[in-house]
């Protein structure tokens, strides 16, 4: 038993430490609320930076981390990894300090691939794809500095597309097309500032839609 507690001080005494110029060195584990069976992470630091992986967990994750850091040796970002109850990766990614930096992936609760994003200073920049559970693109559309820019799809489960407009700033702007579930045009026109502009075009069987014949086809039947 004296064994036993020996051991034990012994290990205290190794985690937690900090070196001659006060910085954290060594092993560290931090507790919920000084309760030392809730651990709330683990890791390791060099002269005050962190190397290694660092382990994250919640107040009753039993064991299993929410959240795992993996910190590069030649530079400051890390590989995180955030994790369901049971252990499956739902997202992944890298970052620098607390912000997001890269690809960003995203995973439905199977394990099926949900989301890719890219970020720049921790605002989406580049492509977002987003797909449905059978695989296929949902959405697919261009980011800077954190707001939509450029062209921008949306898609139906089977794969057709209904929807390509352009954005500048996170605001409509240029020509929007619209298409059926047969993938074919069903409207287009001009977007300024956010808003629909000027006359837009309606088709029908292909062909542009006469008013005479949109009042026809789009009118509501009388009792």
């Amino acid at each position: 038993m004296l064994s036993v507690f020996f051991i034990t001080a012994t290990q205290a005494q190794k985690i937690n430490k900090f070196d001659t110029n006060g910085k954290r060195h060594g092993v560290w584990k931090k507790y919920y609320d000084d309760n030392k069976n809730k651990i709330r992470y683990s890791g390791e630091f060099k002269n005050g930076k962190e190397i290694g992986t660092f382990n994250f967990y919640e107040p009753n994750s039993y064991g299993i981390p929410s959240m795992t850091k993996e910190f590069s040796a030649k530079s400051d970002s890390a590989f995180v990894q955030f994790f369901t109850p049971n252990g499956k990766v739902k997202t992944k990614g890298w970052m620098i300090g607390k912000k997001r930096v890269g690809k960003w992936t995203y995973y439905f609760s199977d394990g099926e691939l949900f989301s890719e994003e890219e970020y720049a200073d921790g605002k989406l920049d580049g492509v977002l794809k987003n797909y449905y559970r059978n695989g296929k693109l949902t959405e697919e559309s261009i980011y800077k500095d954190g707001k939509k820019n450029g062209l921008s799809k949306i898609f139906t489960e089977e794969g057709v597309m209904i929807e390509e407009v352009y954005y500048v700033n996170g605001k409509l702007e240029g020509e929007g097309k619209y298409y059926d579930l047969k993938g074919d045009l069903k409207e287009k026109g001009m977007y300024k500032n956010g808003k629909r502009d000027g006359k837009w075009q309606f088709y029908m069987d292909g062909e542009v839609v006469t008013d005479k014949r949109k009042k026809k086809a789009f009118s509501i039947p009388k009792n």
